[in-house]
């Protein structure tokens, strides 16, 4: 008798999830970075607590379900992927009324025990036997996506000499501050560099004020009239990743460590823009980024060397798999 072969079973889909994250920029890049790493398609959840509750730390929230609301609406999801305080909060309650699993990005600053898994980076000095340690932050920068985006780019600034300095702009976050005075003071130092020869592209972020863009705009008028400099306005498509894929030099203020991460997973050399006021965390994951060789402080000279991406997300996501066992 001949037996015909039998079909092969369909692939499993991955865990349904969510994304529990406040409205910022970082914290989003990493969880969806993560989660596509970890072959997941989550929805994104913004937690928006009501009144008075987005007045006290999550931390404080008596009964953090109830704070946060329409946000939660829906068929819960297998999976729960918290970025940030309320993120940790929002997860942790869900876990523990609905027994869904937990993941946390970043230290969740309560009892790690109340997580599946943590993963933070190595400067948040977190260990235990439910966390992965990676030396970044997580990010969505990969090869492929920079080179779609390099191809996507090069033509638009193709007319930007070369060495081409890539500059990546935050703003003021309560640890640093980068007003009208910071971004003129780093405009006059950009300048100075295409004055010696180098292009410029500048993009500032959604943190940067529109006092420090008018400032770092009329720093740099010269090189820009000059065909030398480009600054994105915030119309049109975002240049991010374009100027992350085509830099020969990335500089990046001191105040992200998403920035400055998702710069080290390139192979351009990466140097941080100091800025006025302190983090201890984040100036130890600076500090650390320049003892390993992969950045250097800005000086306002143009230095270049051999350097080695650093992108721990995909070694990250195969581990967060590996035990939730999907």
């Amino acid at each position: 008798m001949t037996r015909t072969p039998s079909a092969a079973p369909p692939p499993a889909l991955p865990p349904s999830s969510w994304i529990l994250s406040e409205s910022y920029a970082g914290l989003m890049a990493q969880a969806r970075g993560l989660a596509e790493a970890a072959s997941l398609a989550p929805e994104s959840r913004i937690l928006t607590p009501r009144a008075p509750w987005r007045f006290v730390t999550a931390r404080l929230w008596p009964a953090p379900l109830a704070a946060i609301g329409d946000a939660l609406a829906g068929p819960l999801p297998e999976i729960v992927i918290g970025c940030g305080g309320a993120g940790a909060v929002i997860g942790a309650a869900l876990r523990r009324r609905y027994g869904l699993r937990a993941v946390q990005i970043q230290h969740p600053r309560m009892d790690l025990r109340r997580f599946d898994v943590i993963l933070a980076a190595i400067h948040d000095d977190l260990t235990g036997p439910n966390v992965i340690v990676t030396r970044t932050a997580l990010h969505g920068v990969t090869p492929a996506r920079l080179a779609e985006a390099a191809a996507i780019w090069r033509p638009r600034l193709a007319h930007l000499p070369r060495p081409l300095v890539a500059v990546l702009v935050g703003g003021s976050n309560g640890r640093f501050r980068l007003g009208a005075l910071e971004a003129e003071a780093l405009g006059i130092r950009l300048a100075a560099l295409a004055a010696d020869g180098a292009g410029l592209a500048v993009t500032p972020s959604r943190r940067t004020s529109s006092a420090a863009q008018r400032a770092l705009a009329l720093a740099l008028a010269g090189p820009r009239d000059a065909g030398t400099a480009y600054l994105w306005d915030g119309s049109g498509e975002n240049p991010y990743f374009g100027l992350l894929a085509l830099a020969d030099v990335i500089i990046a203020t001191e105040d992200s460590v998403s920035m400055m991460s998702e710069a080290a997973a390139t192979a351009a050399p990466l140097l941080v823009a100091r800025l006025p006021g302190h983090s201890r965390r984040i100036r130890d994951f600076s500090a650390t980024l320049i003892a390993s060789g992969r950045a250097r402080e800005f000086t306002g000279r143009l230095e270049v060397w051999p350097t080695i991406p650093i992108n721990d997300t995909e070694a990250a996501a195969d581990e967060l798999r590996r035990r939730l066992g999907y």
